[in-house]
Order: C-alpha cells, then sequence, then structure tokens
C-alpha cells in the first residue's frame, strides 16, 4: 500500500551476496576466462584420450593386465618427472613451458593414427605413453602454481571449483565423443583428436598474461631459495621439508599416497566390468563413464561451499568415505544405472577431495615453493599409483573384480578412520581463510590461512 509505513524488509544473505560477487570477479578477468576457456577444449581431449587409450590397448591385447600396465607406465613418468618438475616450474617461464609441452604432446598424440595404420604397435603406446606422462606433469605443475597469478587469493577456491567444473564437462562430453570417434573411425583417431585440443591450448596460452605474486623479498621475481644447486636431491628435498613440516599436508599425503593405490586402478576395474564381465558395448561403457562426469560437475559446484560450511577435515575425509562406498559398489552390482550412479559418487567424492587439498596447498605454501611443494606432493602420494594399477589389475584378473573391488572399499573406509586420528578431523567449520591449525616449528607459514606469509598470495 502507498503512504504507508514501509514493509518488513528481507535480510540479505551475506554468503550467497559474497558467493556471487565472486563469481562477478571471476567473469570479469580477462586472463582467467581466456586461460578456462582454453583449457576447457584441452580437458575433453584429454577425457577423449583417457577412455580410448585403454580400450585400444584392450582391442590390441585382451589382457586386462596389459590395460593396467599401460596405466602403470603414465603413472611411473609421472612419479619419476616430479622430483624435478618443480624446480623447473620455479625457474622457468611458466606460460611459455606450458605451451612447449602442450604442442610437443600435440605432436606425439597426432602421430598415433597415422602409424597405427602398419598396424598395432603396442610398444608405441608404451612409449607414448611415457612421454607425454612427463609432458603432463611438467604442464599441471605449472598449471597449478599459474592460477594464483591470475587470481586474487580470495578467489581461488571459486576459481579452482570451475575450473574442475570444466574437467566434469570433460568428463561427460569425452566419454561419448571417443565412443562415437572409437566407433566411426576407430580408437587410434580419439588420440589424434586429442593431439589437435592441445593445440587450441597453447594458442589460448600466448593470449594470457600471468601476474608475479610478490615474494618474502618483496619483489615480484620467483628466485627459489637454496641458491638452485641443480642437485635433484636436494630440489626434492626443499619441497619436501616444507610438505612435512605442516601439521595438515604431512597426514594428508600420507592418506593420499595410500587412497592412490586404490583410486588410480579404479578406472580398469570399471571398464573391464562393464565390458567383459557385463558384455556391454564400447557405447554403453562411454554412457556410463560420461553419467559419471555427473558426479565431478556436482563436487566442484558443491566443493567451495562444503569447505566454508564443514571445515577442511570433514569435506577431505567424508569424500574419501564416499569414495570407499562407491568402489565396493561397482565392483558386486550388475546393474549398468547401478554402476553409472556409483561411478557418479566415486568421481563427486574425488573431485570434493581434489579442490580441499589443491587449495589448501596453494593457501598455505609461499609462491616461490608453490612448484617444488606441488611436485613432491604429487611425486610422493603418486608413487603408489603405478604399483597400486598393476596390483589391482592382476588380482582382478585373478579373482575377479568383485572381489578386489569389496577389498579396495574397505581399504579406503579404513583410511577414514584412520584420518579421524590425525590433526585432519580438527579443522573445524569456516571460510578457508581462517586458521583451522597450526603448523609446528615453522613460524609465518601456520594453519590454512588465506596467506602464508603477509606477502605471498595464495591459491
Amino acid at each position: 500500500m502507498s503512504g504507508g509505513a514501509p514493509g518488513p524488509t528481507r535480510p540479505s544473505n551475506p554468503f550467497r551476496l559474497s558467493h556471487l560477487s565472486r563469481l562477478s570477479r571471476l567473469s570479469r578477468n580477462k586472463d582467467f576466462n581466456v586461460f578456462w576457456l582454453g583449457q576447457a577444449l584441452s580437458v575433453i581431449g584429454g577425457s577423449i584420450s583417457y577412455f580410448a587409450l585403454p580400450l585400444l590397448v584392450l582391442e590390441a591385447t585382451g589382457s586386462l593386465a596389459q590395460m593396467g600396465l599401460i596405466t602403470a607406465v603414465a603413472a611411473v613418468s609421472a612419479v619419476g618427472t616430479g622430483l624435478f618438475a618443480g624446480h623447473v616450474v620455479d625457474r622457468v617461464d611458466r606460460r611459455r613451458l606450458m605451451i612447449v609441452c602442450d604442442l610437443a604432446r600435440a605432436a606425439l598424440l597426432g602421430a598415433v593414427p597415422f602409424l597405427w595404420l602398419a598396424g598395432p604397435r603396442i610398444w608405441l603406446l608404451y612409449l607414448m605413453t611415457a612421454v607425454v606422462g612427463v609432458l603432463k606433469t611438467l604442464f599441471d605443475v605449472a598449471y597449478v602454481t599459474a592460477v594464483p597469478s591470475l587470481v586474487p587469493a580470495e578467489d581461488l577456491t571459486s576459481a579452482n571449483g570451475r575450473l574442475m567444473g570444466t574437467f566434469a564437462v570433460g568428463t561427460l562430453v569425452g566419454p561419448i565423443a571417443a565412443a562415437a570417434i572409437a566407433t566411426w573411425v576407430g580408437k587410434d583417431w580419439a588420440l589424434g583428436v586429442d593431439g589437435a585440443t592441445f593445440l587450441v591450448s597453447a594458442a589460448t596460452l600466448r593470449w594470457v598474461r600471468f601476474t608475479p605474486r610478490p615474494t618474502p623479498d618483496g619483489t615480484g621475481e620467483e628466485r627459489p631459495p637454496g641458491g638452485g644447486t641443480g642437485k635433484t636431491r636436494e630440489m626434492f628435498l626443499v619441497g619436501f621439508r616444507f610438505l612435512w613440516a605442516h601439521a595438515l599436508l604431512r597426514p594428508l599425503t600420507v592418506l593420499l599416497t595410500l587412497l592412490t593405490f586404490v583410486t588410480i586402478g579404479a578406472t580398469d576395474l570399471l571398464i573391464f566390468r562393464v565390458e567383459n564381465d557385463l558384455r556391454q558395448s564400447t557405447a554403453t561403457l562411454g554412457y556410463v563413464v560420461a553419467v559419471s562426469g555427473l558426479g565431478t560437475l556436482v563436487g566442484a559446484f558443491c566443493a567451495g561451499r562444503l569447505r566454508r560450511l564443514l571445515g577442511f577435515g570433514a569435506c577431505w575425509l567424508g569424500s574419501v568415505a564416499l569414495v570407499g562406498l562407491s568402489v565396493a559398489g561397482i565392483g558386486v552390482s550388475r546393474d549398468v544405472a547401478t554402476i553409472a550412479v556409483l561411478a557418479a559418487v566415486f568421481m563427486f567424492g574425488l573431485t570434493v577431495a581434489g579442490v580441499c587439498s589443491m587449495t589448501l596447498r596453494q593457501e598455505v605454501t609461499p609462491d616461490p615453493l608453490l612448484g617444488r611443494v606441488t611436485s613432491v606432493f604429487w611425486t610422493v602420494h603418486n608413487a603408489s599409483g603405478p604399483v597400486g594399477a598393476a596390483v589391482l589389475t592382476r588380482l582382478a584378473q585373478a579373482h575377479g573384480v568383485p572381489a578386489i573391488s569389496l577389498a579396495a572399499g574397505a581399504f579406503c573406509l579404513l583410511l577414514v578412520g584412520a584420518g579421524l586420528f590425525t590433526p585432519l578431523r580438527a579443522g573445524r567449520p569456516g571460510p578457508p581463510n581462517e586458521p583451522e591449525t597450526g603448523s609446528p616449528g615453522r613460524g609465518p607459514a601456520r594453519g590454512i590461512s588465506r596467506r602464508a606469509r603477509p606477502s605471498d598470495r595464495r591459491r
């Protein structure tokens, strides 16, 4: 009614307003958006290869053990590269390094369908997988350390969520595209399509400007401490000392190393379960993997909110529990629709855990160390991946996927129980820029505060 006293106003929602503000800032960030869109297409291509490569191996050999072995080769090359990748990333131009890695991967993957015209060459796939694994690790370490130079510290969780959401779209579109390409022109050409997407990624990176973050000495230069001895051992130990001294990063690394033993080979078990045990078509398998991408999409959207609401520890440990339950369910179910839903739960858990752990690591690590800490973190926890992929697939071939999946799921739940006896369980609810725990003996680099030091902006 006009002329009367104003009616009661609805109180604003600070959480919603701050969330919209973060999205608005990201939308206006030209460099981040060019980077994000370029990587979106590359992620779709990577998802195509991730799906098509084991199918190509299975087609050529008919062996689940060979599928696990090529997965192990990729993981071994990543672990070996991790020993020096952080040192390289912290000392060179990160954008230029990513462009070189993209162009090299485009050449390698693009050559596969042409070389395959002479007939299947399994040794070629092993060689290509090893080299691409090296390039991927260098790119991924540079990618994680470059993002904090594109967005302000307060936007890191939202930026990571958006990037992970892009990965989710890739996992939705990629398997369907891979299945279509494999059906129409062959699985080898699916790898060639992935190579083309790396050319697009390289082109977009040329348009992105990274702004170096200030270092403790007040400059914008990224000079690693220690004088750059050039010794691989020292390169690794610099990052490892920081990682091991932090109250949250230490148990997180140990538990994630054990979790990776199970999760690296889980995709091979899923593929073999659907195609071999249940006698489903490649197209059906593609739809199952595509549905799993919905879990990644939802996880990417919810990760930031869940962490702010529940705290880091509850999010990460809860996600591991979901991973364990879904792995067990996938192995024993004979219904394809149920397997697809469980695969989505599996990817939801991995995504929420991944966003939380990546953001935490970016938040607490000084920028000049971020490359080496990221590299060491990945190297240590991925070291169990090759062994896990080989062991799980061999055991599954001998004893069946259901029995091994149940054992793997129980193992994940044991990790959750172990995590309850570490500082991870003490992470209190609240935004990620509030300290949740201390890091003994590290002085300024404490807790999971938004800044490890006043001059170190964190992702």
